[in-house]
């Protein structure tokens, strides 16, 4: 288990956004928990200080391109990006330095899983260097996959058969918990069980840390199977868990 960190990026600026309330409504901004003018380069360059690979940079709509590829050119090799990613510009953020791709709604158009578009993202990067997010909402029980950031069930369930078909598809897997992404109320330890027991390839749990004590529960519910990314709750974001203390606890964990 080790800690990934995270830049998301909204309108050109790094930000951390509550799950699901980013809309296309233009009366209805996103309910935001923190904005900087630091660049995003600033960030990647502190992850790649602290050896810190794996992480993320979500572009969260339009206008985040060049902040995205700032952020990849100041650790190259240690981030993925996603956010509207396709198999037609996958292979132009590869060069610009992502380790990965992740996709969401493009492999999840329609509701259900377009395995031709996933077969055209293998041919332009190769299945090691794609990461499918399986970000997901309850509904009627169960876990849901989500897409249009976050705004639309699909309809594929979170489930053990799910996730071995695709993990033959991808690297990894990205999951936010998006009932809990941005609230700083706990994680969802339900989830996190059920990634560890599913997922045949490496997956990252996103949504509601807020403490030491939280990625302590995340690493026993995920028997030490199951990484973890921090956002609004770091002091870097405008949080109160120290940084510096995730970084030290993730030294332990290596």
């Amino acid at each position: 288990m080790r800690f990934r960190p995270c830049i998301d990026l909204h309108s050109g600026k790094v930000k951390q956004i509550v799950g699901g309330t980013l809309t296309d409504n233009a009366g209805s901004g996103p309910v935001t928990n923190f904005e900087t003018d630091r660049p995003s380069s600033w960030y990647a360059s502190l992850y790649r200080a602290d050896n810190l690979p794996g992480g993320h940079v979500i572009m969260l709509g339009p206008g985040n391109e060049p902040a995205a590829r700032e952020a990849l050119a100041a650790y190259p090799g240690g981030l993925q990006v996603g956010g509207g990613i396709t198999a037609d510009s996958a292979g132009s953020f590869i060069d610009a330095g992502a380790s990965h791709v992740i996709v969401t709604s493009y492999v999840f158009s329609g509701g259900t899983i377009q395995w031709e578009r996933l077969g055209l993202l293998e041919k332009a990067v190769g299945r090691s260097r794609v990461v499918i997010d399986l970000s997901c909402r309850i509904t009627d029980g169960r876990y849901i996959i989500a897409i249009d950031r976050w705004q639309t069930p699909s309809d594929v369930p979170l489930t053990g058969d799910t996730m071995a078909k695709l993990a033959a598809r991808c690297d990894e897997f990205l999951v936010h918990a998006v009932d809990v992404e941005g609230k700083r109320q706990g994680a969802d330890e339900e989830l996190v069980q059920l990634l560890a027991a599913w997922s045949p390839v490496p997956v990252t749990y996103a949504g509601g840390i807020r403490s030491i004590a939280d990625l302590e529960a995340v690493r026993l519910a995920g028997q030490g199977r199951v990484d973890v990314t921090v956002g609004s709750a770091l002091d870097i974001f405008g949080g109160t868990l120290s940084y510096k203390d995730v970084v030290e606890w993730n030294l332990k964990q290596i």
